[in-house]
């Protein structure tokens, strides 16, 4: 395997499983996530009931994500991960009951709503474990010098997954309906859990198994706020993320502004991820080590701009090539800040990492939703998207000036030093 080969991780044959089962896994989560949006605007017609379905999930991800990384930390990867997969197979066999017309019978919309918002706040919770499971699981697969090329190939699976499952759902909703688009989820998912047991269990690398809780949430913490290059790279995602959450009001685009129905929903939904899966492919022959953090500064200054041309665009095409070039400068950030976090993480502290990295960029998707929602219905749609993408260059203009720092980090050393 030498230095700059762009298919180190792929050489190793539970690497190929543990990509194939997120490929499942996503696929399943990212067609659930639209085809609720779908189904709920359609019930209401209130953005506001779509800031709550990001609300839902964001109040168990961020409060259990410490608690979580800590019990990663402390656990099996293997099995804690086919856990979670069977936990998040019976919310989506819930989600496809609950649109069972034979099922539900006479309940009320109102009925419907709130045990879709309970099955989310559900996933949520599981959310939480996802991604520090995941995280630390990788590096069991690969040896550390193919740390930062597995972190690419599982960032396009999950990008290529979404893509796939986005683009799908629109055309799903239109072909089969929001029911059995629901119960082809839960095939997904199930096929999931079925894969994850071709990995063989991993030791806990962890050696302070007795550690107390809160002493373990601390020192965890305090690790990613003292590493400057991590801490950084998660602030500005964070708030990249929070404001320019424009996604969530699509359904809102695609019914009532653009008038695309729902195939057009699709398109627009798949838009980013294309973008990304592209730029992510690019990344694993182009190295992103050198000048690190201006091309990370760059690359979200370019994220709020396409998505403030996505909220003034009042044509199809113009917003699906805003949203694919959303998706290019989200991919670079993706793939930036994934390299950080292996490069500069220590195996027993992996879980714990990636649950701050869960709270600071994961669950601010959850939050960007709802604070899309409600600027939305302040604002009115186009309004809360364009300020949503202005705040983002604000930040990124804010960063650049007072973080000198961060601008010039650089990689290339930590590369060699793996």
């Amino acid at each position: 395997m030498t230095k700059n080969d762009p298919y180190a991780a792929l050489r190793f044959q539970e690497f190929n499983i543990f990509l194939l089962m997120r490929f499942l896994l996503v696929f399943g989560w990212s067609m659930q996530f639209i085809v609720i949006e779908w189904q709920v605007y359609s019930l209401t017609k209130d953005p506001w009931s779509l800031a709550l379905i990001g609300l839902m999930e964001f109040v168990p991800a961020f409060s259990m994500a410490l608690f979580a990384g800590h019990i990663v930390d402390q656990s099996e990867k293997r099995n804690l991960l086919a856990i979670c997969i069977g936990a998040f197979s019976l919310i989506s066999l819930g989600l496809f009951l609950l649109t069972w017309p034979e099922v539900v019978g006479e309940w009320s919309t109102d009925s419907i709503l709130y045990c879709i918002y309970g099955l989310v706040f559900f996933g949520g919770f599981l959310r939480s474990f996802f991604g520090p499971i995941l995280f630390s699981l990788i590096a069991l697969l690969v040896p550390k010098n193919a740390y930062p090329n597995a972190a690419t190939w599982s960032s396009s699976a999950w990008q290529i997954a979404s893509v796939v499952g986005l683009a799908f759902s629109g055309f799903s909703i239109s072909w089969y309906g929001v029911h059995w688009s629901l119960g082809i989820v839960f095939t997904l998912v199930f096929l999931a859990f079925i894969t994850v047991f071709l990995i063989s269990k991993k030791p806990i690398l962890n050696t302070k198994i007795n550690e107390p809780i809160m002493q373990s949430l601390k020192e965890g913490l305090s690790f990613v706020l003292k590493t400057k290059a991590i801490l950084g790279a998660l602030t500005l995602d964070m708030i990249s993320v929070l404001f320019g959450g424009a996604v969530i009001l699509l359904p809102v685009f695609a019914q009532d502004i653009l008038t695309v129905g729902s195939e057009g929903f699709g398109i627009l939904r798949a838009a980013p991820s294309i973008g990304a899966i592209l730029t992510m492919i690019a990344t694993a022959y182009i190295p992103i080590s050198k000048n690190a953090g201006m091309k990370l500064l760059l690359a979200i200054f370019g994220f709020g701009i396409s998505i403030i041309i996505f909220g003034l665009s009042t044509s199809f095409w113009i917003s699906v090539v805003a949203l694919f070039f959303s998706g290019v400068t989200d991919g670079v950030s993706m793939v930036i800040r994934q390299t950080i976090l292996q490069l500069k993480t220590p195996d027993h502290m992996r879980g714990r990492v990636a649950s701050v990295n869960s709270m600071f960029v994961g669950s601010s998707n959850e939050l960007g939703a709802f604070e899309s929602g409600v600027t939305a219905k302040l604002m009115g749609t186009v309004t809360a998207v364009v300020f949503g993408g202005s705040m983002t260059l604000i930040t990124v203009i804010t960063t650049a000036i007072i973080s000198p720092t961060f601008r010039k980090l650089d990689l290339r050393e930590d590369f060699k030093s793996k």
